[in-house]
């Protein structure tokens, strides 16, 4: 890719912006995370020298090493890989937003970290729309369950939903990222204490677009802006 990192970063902002308009919202109601797995600290100094903010990462380690190095006070960092339950300690102090939320014994996990530290564990449940065995994320089926099983607990909030949609088309993803739309629609009647469904974390390089056309609050987004990732 013969362009820069902070080149492609201003593309992809543009192109969110465009889409948002495109499904009647404002370009402030779309947040890019830069989808950061991988890529060096170097490269994300670039990033965030360009405008970027958020940035998400896989794993707690890769995370906080890069937050050590780079000492970037205006960055906010998410969780967007699947968190295990040794981890949640380590991760609670750096994320702004754990993605991946996707069952009771994490959310026991998160809450009682949370508590010890004095602050309150910001989730999105992720949901795994397809059933795939290769990926984590509750059922849309158990979703309501869990949602209300999580609710009395005092410091977790749950403030949307997150999805990675099977492979397959780009209609197929649009039909996917509609359908977590609808589910997220049909359980706000739920009104449960400390859930609020706010926010949509779907959409990635090839697809991005899309989500934000069907209600996206949050796109996660790697190789559009740095590029393939080494194999």
């Amino acid at each position: 890719m013969s362009s820069t990192i902070a080149e492609r970063y201003r593309s992809v902002v543009a192109r969110a912006a465009e889409a948002a308009v495109r499904s009647g919202r404002a370009p402030a109601e779309v947040t890019i995370v830069v989808a950061a797995k991988t890529f060096g600290v170097d490269n994300l100094r670039e990033v965030v020298a360009a405008g970027a903010r958020e940035i998400g990462e896989n794993y707690v380690q890769e995370a906080r090493r890069k937050a050590s190095e780079l000492r970037l006070p205006q960055v906010r960092w998410h969780m967007i890989g699947s968190l295990q339950r040794n981890k949640v300690k380590q991760a609670l102090p750096l994320f702004h937003l754990i993605h991946s939320l996707d069952r009771l014994d994490l959310a026991e996990a998160l809450d009682s970290a949370a508590r010890l530290l004095g602050r309150t564990a910001r989730c999105l449940v992720e949901v795994n729309l397809a059933g795939e065995r290769t990926k984590g994320g509750v059922s849309p089926d158990s979703l309501s369950a869990l949602l209300e099983a999580v609710a009395p607990f005092g410091h977790l909030s749950i403030e949307g939903l997150m999805a990675i949609p099977p492979p397959g088309s780009i209609d197929a993803s649009r039909r996917s990222f509609a359908r977590l739309r609808a589910l997220r629609d049909r359980l706000a009647h739920l009104r449960l204490p400390n859930v609020q469904l706010k926010e949509l974390s779907m959409g990635m390089s090839s697809d991005f677009e899309d989500g934000i056309e069907e209600g996206a609050t949050l796109v996660r987004i790697g190789t559009a802006i740095f590029g393939p990732r080494a194999t």
